[in-house]
């Protein structure tokens, strides 16, 4: 087994700086691509596939062997691919359902979902802190969402809201996997195992494309892949809840091009939700990070 990476906060975070730009610049030609009328099925495949020869041929032209994708846990690897290939469904299709900023705003729910992950999977207590981060994250969505009221269907905020929920999943195998396996190899795993299962729904939704089309799935596959492969970096150098609070950026990026390529601005729903959303995954975020230092034994009034 390799020895674990030494811990580079300050790099860590600008790399997630820079994996959120490309993922949100993946997001908008996702969406380009799927109003010209590629199918959701389509840009899932050809994100994937893509990934795969690029990367093969990028280890072979840097060192020369396949030995950086060398993995010690292949089983693991499937099932990050397994749980991947349903979290990119749920991910593509909110950007699709709604406005690039709220599907981004409710993204920002991961952080919730990983404290909630922690207390069944992990079994760890929780504090009054970071309970109120939980409830205050969430009365931000329903403000967002607006049910029964809201510009954009309900059924799209749960879509997304799922994809947050698989996020939070997602991250805790990839810093598992970062233990033991190299970024490039994660990356190229999760696009090996998931390209066949998104595969099989090529017979019932592929359609011919013009050439501003492939272009636009070319560009999801290539930005896509580099986003990954920056994201998946983040985590070696740093802890999840150091870096999570780039993933903010997001919204910069979202509005952005909501704006410039779509004609779209957030209402007034979304700035007031999304300020609690986004303030309830630092706050979190902030306690992890005091929580992984040593410290005294904490109060009753403390987290634990």
């Amino acid at each position: 087994m390799q020895a674990a990476p030494a811990s580079r906060p300050l790099l860590a975070l600008l790399i997630r700086l820079g994996a959120v730009a490309a993922l949100a610049t993946m997001s908008a030609l996702i969406k380009l691509a799927s109003q010209s009328g590629v199918h959701l099925v389509e840009i899932m495949f050809w994100r994937q596939i893509i990934t795969v020869p690029l990367l093969l041929g990028w280890v072979l032209l840097t060192s020369r062997s396949l030995a950086p994708l060398k993995t010690q846990r292949p089983g693991t690897q499937f099932m990050r691919a397994f749980y991947g290939t349903i979290g990119m469904s749920l991910n593509f299709g909110a950007v699709i359902l709604l406005p690039l900023a709220e599907a981004t705003t409710f993204s920002f729910t991961a952080p919730i979902f990983a404290v909630l992950l922690s207390i069944v999977l992990l079994k760890e207590q929780v504090g009054i802190w970071r309970w109120f981060a939980v409830l205050a994250g969430f009365a931000g969505v329903v403000i967002i969402a607006q049910p029964g009221g809201s510009h954009f269907p309900l059924y799209g905020a749960l879509v997304a809201l799922g994809a947050a929920f698989m996020v939070a999943l997602i991250s805790i195998q990839i810093a598992d996997l970062n233990r033991t396996d190299k970024p490039l190899a994660i990356v190229f795993y999760f696009a090996a195992f998931s390209t066949p299962l998104t595969a099989l729904g090529l017979p019932f939704f592929a359609t011919p494309h013009d050439a501003t089309q492939w272009l636009l799935i070319v560009g999801i596959g290539i930005i896509g892949m580099a986003g990954q492969l920056l994201l998946t970096a983040a985590l070696r150098f740093g802890s999840l809840s150091s870096v999570i609070v780039m993933d903010y950026s997001a919204l910069f990026w979202a509005t952005l091009y909501g704006w410039a390529l779509f004609g779209m601005l957030p209402p007034g729903s979304t700035w007031f939700g999304a300020p609690l959303v986004a303030g309830a995954g630092i706050l979190i975020a902030w306690r992890e990070h005091r929580l992984s230092r040593p410290r005294r034994a904490p109060t009753p009034l403390e987290d634990a």
